[in-house]
């Protein structure tokens, strides 16, 4: 049995996220409709407690014929801070068909899977953005929305205030957009229509006092236990939405503010498949809290199996040998 391996560089010159976005909007709505497996993390700290290692499985979907298991390590001091790897198995042999770098697909498909719930439940004319967390995960975050909706002006806001600038040279220079650094928070998101906040804080820094009504407000910092991004009394007044309730009772938004399933109207994928509502005026604030899913990492991995053999890319090894 020949795996197929591949590197980062090989899969950056594979991926079109137009492309893998049509299949992450399939499968959030076949995760609602048919979802035989509950997803799992195992988490663990490492010797110094802001180090962690990580596994996310099984990435499972009904209609792709194989599974994944993802590794990750996170060092939040050190460039890039996620690496890892993920594992393509055939899902009635158990075959290994392919190892690949996890770096840039989770770093695009979140996202992908995160501009989806912003571009659906955010108002249809909301144009301006606040970033919060100025790394590569907010410039994805950006770059993905901007391919779902017409942005007018960005702010950015950073505890370090040279990544904020450099945020704004970069991606002013890619969207051709104005952005904005701003020296405060408050300045960041007081006249935004979207929030979106990818950040490793510890607590709460978004209250509804400091927003604007009908804002919508992306969360996806809180990706393990003990990280909060969005305070209970502005989550309290909002819509929330999240991609998995057991998760994020477990690790997400909700976990972090300290809420319960009672404060969470739906799952993303009952929206997409009009299960349940989502926006429906525009004076309404929406949240949309992202812990991330295995079947996303399915979804992408197997699209980059199929095209990697397509254009025969990578290089195949034996294991069992």
């Amino acid at each position: 049995m020949e795996t197929l391996l591949l590197n980062r560089s090989e899969i950056e010159s594979i991926i079109d996220p137009l492309e893998l976005y049509t299949r992450l909007v399939e499968a959030f709505k076949l995760d609602s409709s048919n979802r035989t497996v509950a997803p799992q993390r195992a988490h663990s700290r490492l010797l110094k407690k802001e180090n962690s290692a990580m596994i996310l499985f099984p990435g499972i979907s009904s209609n792709v014929p194989a599974y994944t298991v993802k590794v990750h390590s996170k060092f939040p001091s050190t460039t890039p801070a996620i690496t890892g790897v993920i594992n393509l198995h055939d899902v009635e042999t158990g075959n290994l068909l392919a190892i690949m770098d996890s770096t840039y697909i989770t770093a695009v498909r979140t996202g992908l899977s995160c501009a989806i719930g912003t571009h659906v439940l955010a108002n249809k004319h909301a144009k301006n953005v606040a970033i919060i967390g100025a790394g590569i995960q907010g410039q994805l975050q950006l770059r993905s929305l901007s391919y779902l909706r017409t942005i007018s002006q960005v702010t950015v806001f950073d505890t370090n205030t040279k990544n904020a600038k450099q945020f704004a040279e970069t991606m002013h220079e890619e969207l051709q957009i104005p952005i904005r650094p701003c020296s405060s928070l408050q300045e960041a998101v007081s006249e935004s229509d979207i929030i979106i906040s990818a950040t490793w804080s510890k607590e709460p820094f978004l209250f509804s006092h400091m927003i604007k009504e009908g804002t919508h407000i992306t969360t996806l910092g809180p990706d393990q236990p003990g990280k909060c991004e969005v305070s209970a009394e502005l989550i309290k007044k909002s819509t929330f939405v999240c991609d998995n309730i057991d998760l994020s009772l477990e690790m997400g938004a909700i976990r972090g503010a300290g809420l319960s399933e009672s404060d969470i109207h739906a799952e993303l994928g009952e929206i997409l498949t009009e299960q349940k509502y989502g926006r429906v005026n525009d004076q309404q604030i929406t949240i949309y809290g992202a812990v991330g899913l295995a079947f996303q990492d399915l979804v992408s991995a197997w699209y980059v199996y199929q095209k990697a053999k397509s254009l025969h890319k990578g290089r195949y090894m034996n294991f069992l040998e």
